[in-house]
């Protein structure tokens, strides 16, 4: 497995899910792939609270974030990282279905570092989750001292 650090998946479709685990567990990306199933567990995970509140580690090398997440909207979760100090540089890639302009360029302007709509295709969906997980976990250099890599 390729020794890199963690990524945080927030997605609140099962499906979605474990074809992003899949492509990922395919391709060896991930030591760690934390799922955050709405955008306020994304927010506990990021902020060390409720269940997360003892977990151990350092922030993650990407986070892949949905927009359409119950709870808290994927938007406000992005706004919140990227008005943060400490969680700023954490990259963010929207991975989402959709395709209006007015969330590419809200999360734009917010800034995200990435904006990928899902793919319909099987084949296409692993094949986009792996570029994604090499470019952002392996071959990305993050700003010094935003993220260990291993």
């Amino acid at each position: 497995m390729t020794d890199i650090g963690r990524i945080l998946l927030v997605e609140d479709d099962p499906k979605d899910v474990e074809l992003t685990m899949t492509a990922l567990e395919e391709y060896n990306l991930s030591n760690e792939v934390v799922v955050a199933n709405d955008g306020e567990e994304a927010l506990d995970y990021l902020y060390y609270r409720g269940k997360f509140q003892r977990r151990s580690g350092d922030n993650p090398a990407v986070l892949l974030l949905d927009l359409k997440l119950p709870k808290v909207d994927g938007l406000e979760v992005l706004e919140k990282i990227k008005s943060d100090e400490k969680l700023r540089m954490i990259p963010v890639v929207v991975l989402t279905s959709s395709r209006e302009e007015r969330d590419m360029v809200a999360s734009y302007k917010l800034g995200v570092n990435a904006y990928v709509v899902k793919p319909v295709d099987f084949h296409e969906f692993v094949n986009a989750i792996k570029e994604l997980g090499v470019f952002w976990a392996v071959i990305n250099e993050p700003p010094p001292g935003s993220v260990r890599k291993k």
